[in-house]
């Protein structure tokens, strides 16, 4: 029984560090960890008073003495040493005695990502507990998650939008072929909608909320039928709570920015292709993945834009912890798509 405990516990393990969520699979397991990327802290102490879902509950309902915290900004770590809390909070969810095993642990990150970026990640990662740590690139994980052919010499084309980032890359035969790494993506979307109803509206809205309205009504093009939601907020004007009728068109200009942005990315991508990996995404079309893929009408603003079949996989929220557990199942197979 003992043995069978700690082959439990050396079982080496996949993490999505993201700016909004964390996802972590463990080997043989599958997802077993999907939360916030928060952490609420006592002002004065710095003490931790949650993590995960519990911090999040109190985002905007926290007395003067708490921060809500968020360590990760732009797809990288901000706030390393609550990044480490974070990250050993979660693993601690997962493996009640993680110090003793040390597993593997493969970690999603952006393409971009600097080296002075990716050392904090590892040494994030190791400090919370963790074993030798590999750090796999967002838009590969998304490419092997969604189950196209990265092993084939032929180009395979990702959009892979999240919270802090989107990434834009072209992979073949296990490498980035071309890529973009954007530091545009949901954050930034739901920042634009508190901006537009500050201005257009006289009214504060929290950006959770601000969450809700993009997934509700927000679209990338004009929507068949007309989408109304009733905002309840702050007057700037009075502090007192207030309602408004909010419309997708409204949705639609606050976030145009963003979906324009990304669309721009695609197409730089695009012209730094050889004629050869172009010629293979025309075929193949371009996959989206991440949260902001869900955004309605995202999937046909692009396709207008390069004239290409655009698609998703079955499960787009989870494309890169399901390709970076992958790369676990299959660890030597897949050895040539780590960065370090």
């Amino acid at each position: 029984m003992f043995g069978r405990m700690m082959d439990f516990l050396s079982r080496d393990m996949a993490m999505d560090l993201g700016t909004a969520n964390t996802l972590i699979y463990v080997k043989g397991k599958g997802v077993v960890l999907d939360e916030p990327s928060m952490v609420a802290t006592e002002k004065e102490t710095n003490r931790v008073l949650a993590i995960g879902r519990e911090a999040r509950s109190l985002a905007g309902r926290h007395s003067r003495s708490t921060i809500i915290v968020r360590p990760l900004r732009d797809g990288v770590i901000h706030d390393f040493e609550m990044a480490s809390l974070m990250i050993r909070s979660f693993l601690g969810k997962v493996f009640r005695r993680l110090p003793l095993s040390r597993p593997k642990l493969v970690v999603a990150v952006p393409a971009g990502i600097t080296s002075v970026e990716k050392r904090a990640v590892m040494e994030a990662a190791e400090v919370a507990g963790a074993g030798k740590v590999f750090l796999l690139e967002e838009p590969m994980a998304a490419a092997i998650g969604a189950g196209l052919p990265v092993d084939q010499p032929e180009g395979q084309m990702v959009v892979d939008i999240g919270g802090g980032t989107t990434e834009v890359a072209i992979i073949s035969k296990f490498a980035v072929a071309c890529s973009e790494s954007l530091r545009v993506a949901g954050d930034e979307a739901n920042e634009a909608i508190c901006q537009y109803i500050r201005t257009g509206h006289a009214m504060a809205i929290s950006e959770m909320m601000a969450e809700v309205i993009k997934m509700k009504i927000g679209s990338a093009v004009p929507l068949k039928k007309i989408l109304e939601i009733k905002l309840r907020g702050k007057d700037l004007a009075s502090g007192m709570p207030k309602i408004v009728s909010i419309m997708d068109s409204d949705i639609r200009t606050a976030i145009r920015g963003s979906t324009q942005a990304i669309v721009e990315a695609i197409r730089r991508v695009l012209e730094k292709a050889s004629p050869e990996l172009a010629s293979d995404v025309a075929a193949n079309g371009i996959w989206l993945a991440g949260g902001g893929s869900l955004l309605k009408g995202l999937a046909l603003m692009i396709h207008q834009a390069t004239g290409l079949d655009v698609k998703k996989p079955d499960d787009p929220l989870r494309s890169v912890i399901l390709g970076a557990g992958a790369v676990t199942e299959h660890f030597d197979y897949y050895r040539d798509v780590f960065l370090n």
